[in-house]
């Protein structure tokens, strides 16, 4: 009876719109009238009325937030609160795909634990995520490629050494404008490594002219799937859009885990949407808000957090990207606070003590002195001396040259440093042994990248297959196809005198090796190329 009332209540409507509206009637108290049915609205008004619906009620508003709050989009829909959902991917028609069932079964089975913690702090990032894809016009249920990444985890860390929500490489995360050095490392920043991300998704969309295409690609890089497309342009001549991943997928040319990932993003996106037919009670982490105060260099993020009436937890959690405690050196920068706690911030940071804004005091090494007993001297392990003094030299006896400038953190900066791994660490040996590959970076060219590693453009095109010099950021490429070289140092080397033997530089042997320093011992194993 009530769907029969809502019926003739919409149909008188659509008729006073057509033959004009009467004066308007006095006013009358507020009736809340249940919502129509899908299917009676979809009947009455076909299709374009979910369109504009879903229009007004996600699209335009989450637009309209981003475009008065910036990167910091407070407020979005609990994605539990439609009853019949909707993607802006094609999910539907591929969802009886054996892979993606499996996926289905396995995050609503044996993963479930870990599934409901990924969308239960997917509600702290996806309406900024959205927010961010619709404004570059892509569909923003594409969050979900975060998501299957790293379960919306800004501190992921692959045995790759790919970081972050978007799991970028650091080549990559450089190429596409991200800062990565000792002190900052931004794909750990929600806000902007999904800039970055959907910046490369974006242009891989354009790339490819498919969304799951640009999905393999943003896994396995652009040059396997071009690649895979034209040896296969026969067999996939005339099949229809995301249609094409499917089928390329089917030559078991992909590697096994791009071939998943398509099926993994649908699968996610099926559950994640409609998350209590498969038996998830989520309570979504509220959605990240704050404010913005900018500061010297070499600030304690403990004193931000005492002017400005917080926690140093509370700052240290809105700003991951920082990694020593500190604002980086040399330039100011902007840190986040909670919102509302900006108001006020210049003049309460200006009046706080001199000691508790210094973040070091300084010292000089002593001759003959070591990184232990230095550490000792200001009460800390080597391993947290050097987060604050990458730049200390030492003889091959281990040994510091005395006289160098060293940082002491004071306790409160030392409480909100960061302990984790060397952000310049890059894989550069692949998983098929004997190569050496390179991720390609914004502006590069194989003429560069030949000349880096002392070899031809020819012999790269060969080693990649390539019937084209064209190369795009983010790609990874093998380089060298011969196996890796070792030195094994002798009594009175260098690293310079090493990497001159190896037409190489020191910087790529500290690189190649994860060395922290040109300190080397007689006996080392270094690896070369």
């Amino acid at each position: 009876m009530r769907r029969r009332s809502s019926c003739l209540l919409l149909l008188g409507i659509l008729l006073a719109a057509c033959h004009g509206a009467p004066p308007a009637p006095p006013p009358a108290p507020l009736v809340v009238v249940p919502p129509l049915p899908d299917s009676l609205v979809e009947a009455v008004l076909g299709e374009s009325a979910f369109a504009d619906t879903a229009s007004i009620a996600t699209h335009d508003v989450t637009g309209e937030a981003l475009d008065l709050f910036g990167d910091s989009v407070g407020a979005s829909a609990d994605p539990a609160d439609d009853d019949e959902p909707s993607w802006d991917i094609d999910v539907q028609s591929y969802e009886t795909r054996r892979r993606v069932q499996y996926y289905v079964r396995r995050f609503g089975g044996s993963g479930r634990d870990e599934f409901a913690l990924w969308l239960a702090r997917g509600g702290r990032y996806e309406p900024m995520i959205r927010a961010k894809l619709h404004a570059a016009g892509l569909p923003e249920d594409m969050t979900y490629l975060a998501l299957i990444e790293s379960g919306y985890d800004p501190d992921a860390y692959s045995s790759a050494a790919a970081v972050g929500m978007w799991q970028f490489m650091t080549s990559t995360a450089r190429g596409m404008g991200l800062r990565v050095d000792w002190w900052v490392d931004e794909r750990r920043d929600p806000v902007r490594s999904t800039d970055a991300a959907v910046a490369f998704l974006k242009s891989l969309d354009d790339q490819f002219g498919s969304l799951y295409l640009a999905a393999a690609a943003y896994n396995g890089g652009p040059g396997r799937v071009s690649r895979g497309l034209t040896r296969y342009a026969d067999d996939l001549d005339g099949v229809a859009a995301d249609d094409v991943f499917f089928a390329l997928a089917d030559k078991n040319y992909l590697l096994a885990e791009t071939r998943d990932y398509v099926p993994r993003l649908i699968a996610a996106a099926l559950v994640a949407k409609d998350p209590t037919r498969y038996g998830f009670q989520i309570t979504y982490e509220p959605p990240l808000q704050y404010d913005s105060v900018r500061v010297g260099p070499f600030t304690p993020l403990a004193a931000v957090a005492q002017a400005a009436r917080t926690t140093t937890a509370e700052v240290t959690a809105l700003n991951p990207a920082v990694l020593r405690g500190v604002t980086p050196p040399s330039d100011s920068f902007t840190v986040r606070v909670p919102v509302g706690h900006a108001e006020g911030f210049a003049e309460a940071y200006g009046a706080l003590p001199a000691r508790e804004r210094r973040a070091f005091r300084t010292v000089r090494t002593r001759k003959n002195e070591t990184m232990a007993a230095l550490a000792r001297r200001g009460g800390l392990t080597v391993h947290q001396l050097s987060w604050f003094n990458p730049q200390l030299r030492s003889t091959r006896r281990g040994r510091l040259y005395s006289g160098q400038s060293v940082r002491l953190p004071s306790l409160a900066v030392l409480s909100a440093a960061r302990n984790v791994p060397d952000p310049s660490i890059e894989r550069y040996g692949s998983s098929r042994g004997h190569t050496v590959t390179h991720v390609v970076r914004h502006g590069e060219s194989l003429w560069s990248i030949a000349r880096k590693y002392h070899t031809s453009v020819k012999s790269i095109e060969r080693l990649n297959g390539f019937r084209k010099s064209i190369i795009f950021p983010g790609q990874i490429i093998v380089v060298r196809g011969t196996s890796g070289r070792t030195h094994v140092v002798k009594s009175g080397e260098t690293l310079t005198s090493i990497a001159r033997r190896y037409d190489t530089t020191p910087k790529r042997l500290e690189h190649l090796n994860g060395l922290h320093s040109d300190r080397i011992f007689a006996g080392q194993k270094l690896r070369v190329r």
